[in-house]
């Protein structure tokens, strides 16, 4: 949202937004990508600021280059090489890597203003984006702050402020207690009055942080303790609102742009429903969405939001709104009228992250991105990043790696690119969330509209799993992973293209395997025609025949082992896998429809002897506790020799910002502890063991 002024200005965007869904333009289904025309006597600033990191200073970096404007930098010492420090112009340190001692770090960021004689500061979204005091002292220093001015910012970046300028604009908001709550026992008394269960949520802020929804007062306490600290750990600000929770509501967002000469526009509305830990993962638009905000079943929560520039609206509307924003900023009037605002088309964003889907629909990850290539080939496709191959993902921020962007004419048509966008997007040295991303955008309730913030939860009760494999797709992936690995053979008998011993016995035209996956065992016969060799490609055009369950399979492709990805034809239907493993042993790790499949192919008289080797005996967690992610140690709650309960908190681990609580599998005595608050701890480390 651009700057404006103060509540009155609120107000007439309140106004506009009542009336969205009367109004809409649609035009034609030209497939729209932002632009940014410069005109060159339109004055804007000599050098901005960015005051945030990752993909949303590249994007705004991005740009002030197209506008001429010359960029600085701010970042921690651990992101000294990341890539927005790269991107800009000049690049100033603020401090260590916590956030409060670096990126809310108000003196270091003015200074780093001074030193750089930066005009204005374009503070993204998070850190302090919505901070009245930062936008206050930038004024006060005749810095231009790009975004709202501090009587804005109160208006609608303080949740409880925007709530009561919301009522009394006569728009429906969600009952609750729109003060400050004190402590935990007062939220305690509140959430009883409202009714469980009730959201704990920061004032300040947002994106998921700080909020916790609790059923009761034991969950209350425990809500208001990891949502302050979390608000105040992200956002500099540890006020909190309690407010009735929604029961299976849809998200939706209403991007608006205001001026200071009292024009306003809204660029329609996102769907942001799917989420997990109050963040979103998946968003669309054009949405279909209702005027009323509570309806039967379900409610819509309108969420007006800060400096947030979305790919999704740009793809349709055609609009740079980084652009904007800086003319706003400067003082020039919108370009477009509402009646100029198009819906080109259809846009889908997929969030990802550095996060195992397995455990929660989405821990933390950290590590170094070995090798890394986004899918930019394909038409169609966007991807915002701030990461590049040999980037670090480390503890101390949100684990996003990018927003990956796929449109098209139609909603059909934007979510197949993003089938095969996921497809070709190579992640290496992190875990990540594509295959969760890859079946939820396939998923029938997700295709038919049938969505809520509770989608994760219902669609995967028990947890994500990853791709359930129907009979024909698994006899892919057992045809792909036999044919892969007679390609591996054929290609370790050559050197550049030549036998590498003169006299071999005649080549081998037929194979019989040995393929385990999933515990079963399948012995497959595969054929090979064709020998097709290139020195560049070593094998190329080879199609094998596997008979799997009495059915022949054919599989065909160039096979160049060396690329990460695996583009191939099974039985006339293009298929592109990615080959995450594959050792002298027979594993092959085979990245199929998003999901991570292990596979082991043997020849008939290895797999003879595999049944002679020990198998390896898996450790008794019953009573031990391990780090579900790497973080760092908040709190310990245990010493050795206290008695515990099932379900009682042992200790606390925060990760990109987010507090989780440890607690005890069984009733059982403490024997040992691994940890202490303040330890750096990683996935798997040994926290406590109980007796």
């Amino acid at each position: 949202m651009a700057a404006y002024r103060g509540a009155a200005g609120f107000q007439r965007v309140l106004l506009a937004v009542k009336h969205v869904c009367f109004s809409k333009q649609r035009c034609g289904v030209i497939i729209c990508r932002y632009s940014t025309v410069y005109d060159p006597n339109e004055k804007t600033f000599d050098k901005i600021l960015i005051a945030n990191r990752g993909e949303i200073a590249c994007r705004v970096i991005k740009t002030c280059k197209k506008m001429g404007i010359k960029t600085v930098a701010v970042h921690s010492d651990v992101d000294s090489s990341a890539v927005h420090v790269k991107v800009a112009d000049e690049a100033v340190c603020v401090g260590p890597a916590p956030t409060s001692k670096s990126y809310l770090n108000m003196d270091a960021i003015m200074n780093a203003i001074k030193q750089t004689g930066a005009q204005a500061v374009h503070p993204g979204y998070g850190f302090l984006s919505e901070n009245k005091e930062f936008a206050k002292r930038l004024a006060a220093e005749g810095v231009t702050f790009i975004g709202p001015d501090t009587h804005a910012i109160q208006a609608m970046g303080d949740k409880i402020e925007s709530k009561l300028i919301a009522k009394a604009a006569k728009v429906n908001t969600i009952p609750g207690f729109d003060g400050v709550v004190k402590d935990a026992e007062e939220a305690v008394k509140i959430a009883g009055e409202i009714g469980y269960p009730v959201m704990i949520k920061a004032s300040a802020g947002g994106g998921g942080k700080g909020m916790r929804i609790a059923w009761n007062d034991e969950e209350t306490r425990e809500g208001f303790r990891f949502s302050s600290q979390e608000a105040l750990s992200s956002f500099g600000d540890d006020r909190l609102l309690i407010e009735k929770f929604i029961d299976n509501p849809r998200h939706i967002e209403i991007q608006v742009l205001a001026d200071k000469h009292g024009n306003a526009l809204w660029l329609n509305e996102r769907e942001c429903s799917i989420q997990r830990r109050n963040q979103k993962v998946v968003e669309e638009i054009d949405a279909a969405c209702t005027v009323t905000f509570v309806r039967s079943g379900s409610c819509c929560e309108y969420v007006f939001l800060t400096q947030v520039e979305h790919p999704i609206t740009e793809c349709i509307t055609g609009l740079d709104l980084v652009q904007q924003m800086i003319r706003i900023a400067k003082g020039y009037k919108l370009q477009h009228k509402q009646s100029d605002i198009p819906i080109n088309g259809w846009a889908v964003e997929s969030r990802v992250y550095a996060e195992d889907p397995y455990k929660s629909f989405g821990l933390p990850s950290i590590g170094r991105l070995s090798q890394y290539q986004e899918p930019l080939d394909l038409p169609n496709v966007r991807v915002d990043s701030g990461i590049q191959e040999g980037s670090d993902i480390s503890i101390y921020y949100d684990p996003m790696i990018s927003k990956l962007v796929t449109y098209g004419k139609t909603r059909e048509e934007a979510l197949k690119k993003m089938e095969d966008a996921l497809d070709n997007y190579v992640i290496r040295g992190v875990t990540h969330n594509i295959p969760l991303l890859r079946e939820i955008i396939v998923h029938s309730r997700f295709v038919s509209g049938d969505i809520s913030t509770k989608f994760l939860p219902e669609v995967y009760p028990d947890g994500f799993k990853g791709h359930m494999l129907t009979a024909g797709e698994r006899r892919e992936l057992l045809a792909t992973a036999a044919a892969l690995y007679v390609a591996a053979q054929l290609r370790s008998q050559k050197f550049l293209g030549d036998l590498r011993v003169s006299v071999v016995p005649a080549e081998c035209r037929r194979w019989e395997l040995c393929v385990e996956l999933d515990k079963g065992v399948h012995m497959l016969g595969v054929s090979r025609s064709g020998n097709n060799y290139t020195v560049s490609e070593i094998v190329q055009n080879i199609t094998s025949l596997v008979e799997i369950d009495g059915e022949k399979v054919e599989v065909s492709g160039e096979w160049n082992l060396a690329s990460a990805l695996l583009p191939i034809t099974i039985n006339g239907k293009h298929r592109t896998l990615q080959c995450l493993l594959r050792t002298a042993a027979g594993e092959i790790s085979l990245q199929y429809l998003g999901t991570s499949f292990k596979l082991r192919v043997l020849s008939k008289l290895a797999a003879s002897l595999s049944k002679h080797m020990p198998e390896k005996v898996p450790e008794d967690t019953s009573s031990i506790l391990r780090s579900p992610m790497p973080g760092s140690v908040v709190a310990v709650s245990v010493k050795p020799g206290d008695n515990v309960a099932e379900g009682q908190e042992i200790c606390v681990i925060e990760a990109m910002k987010m507090q989780n609580s440890m607690t005890a599998a069984k009733t059982a005595k403490v024997k040992s502890v691994h940890c202490k608050a303040g330890d750096t701890v990683g996935e798997g480390d040994l926290l406590v063991e109980l007796e």
